[in-house]
């Protein structure tokens, strides 16, 4: 898997980038914001990730997708961990993650790579989305922030 940031005039793989935000709008706004990251093999794109600064000590993964067709095959853990050296180069001590309160997966997953539980953003997804979200049959209103210390 070759990892590399997407370069200024590289159009944005929006489709990917949807699968791990509905909000085409939040999508470009972070995205023009953070710094784009894209995972290849043999040149065909199969995940991406976005590093956003929020102080001088902390950055966080704000979005982190894996194309359907190399799911299971631990491209998200690679991606995880390739966006903690990367933010460890870039001077950074503290890595945040944010996911829904139904993504059991992603909630699993962040914490296998050492990521803990910080806070709950109550009614994120309820605010910041215009419809509602459902997923494992739970409806995803509220923000679970994980943390990472370098």
């Amino acid at each position: 898997m070759e990892v590399r940031l997407l370069e200024k005039g590289e159009g944005l793989p929006m489709k990917l980038l949807l699968e791990a935000d509905t909000s085409e709008k939040l999508v470009n706004d972070y995205c023009g914001r953070g710094s784009v990251y894209r995972a290849t093999i043999d040149g065909e794109l199969i995940g991406v990730y976005v590093l956003l600064p929020l102080s001088v000590e902390t950055v966080e993964i704000k979005n982190i997708a894996v194309a359907e067709s190399a799911r299971g095959q631990g491209y998200g853990k690679k991606l995880i961990f390739h966006a903690l050296a990367e933010a460890e180069r870039l001077g950074f001590g503290k890595v945040e993650i944010g996911t829904g309160n139904s993504s059991f997966g992603q909630l699993a997953l962040y914490q296998k790579c050492g990521f803990r539980i910080d806070s709950v953003d109550r009614d994120f997804f309820t605010r910041n989305y215009p419809e509602p979200i459902m997923e494992n049959g739970i409806p995803c209103k509220d923000m679970i922030r994980l943390l990472y210390t370098l």
